[in-house]
């Protein structure tokens, strides 16, 4: 019998490895994420799948799965610039992810009007 159970054990251990390394890079490397809307078009499509580094601005306790990080607030922060592709979740629902575009920072006035962007009075080049 014991035999059977080392067997086993010996057989299933790369597959238990493969699950830990799987979630060690999720949680701290990188995250596969699939674009949920249309906000996104031209550049990302519904569909289109995306591999987000979790390394770009910090680590939150929403950065791993379930929340596991019991500490409030960013570690190794850096600040994100306008123009950056965006990856979050709402603190009050984590269940949805949203894939955006940052387009306004801090003191930023942001301004829709007769459906032309306008940041700090300017009109976005970007913009229709």
């Amino acid at each position: 019998m014991r035999q059977k159970v080392k067997k086993w054990l010996h057989e299933l251990t790369p597959l238990l490895l493969g699950l830990l390394l799987v979630f060690v890079v999720r949680t701290v490397a990188a995250e596969p994420y699939t674009v949920p809307s249309r906000s996104m078009v031209p550049t990302l499509v519904v569909g289109d799948k995306i591999i987000a580094s979790k390394f770009a601005y910090g680590f939150s306790k929403y950065s791993a799965p379930f929340g596991m990080f019991p500490f409030d607030g960013r570690i190794l922060m850096s600040a994100p610039k306008r123009g950056d592709v965006v990856i979050f979740r709402l603190p009050r629902d984590t269940s949805e992810t949203y894939v955006k575009r940052l387009i306004g920072l801090p003191g930023d006035h942001i301004q829709m009007r007769d459906g032309r962007l306008y940041i700090n009075a300017r009109r976005s080049a970007r913009a229709g």
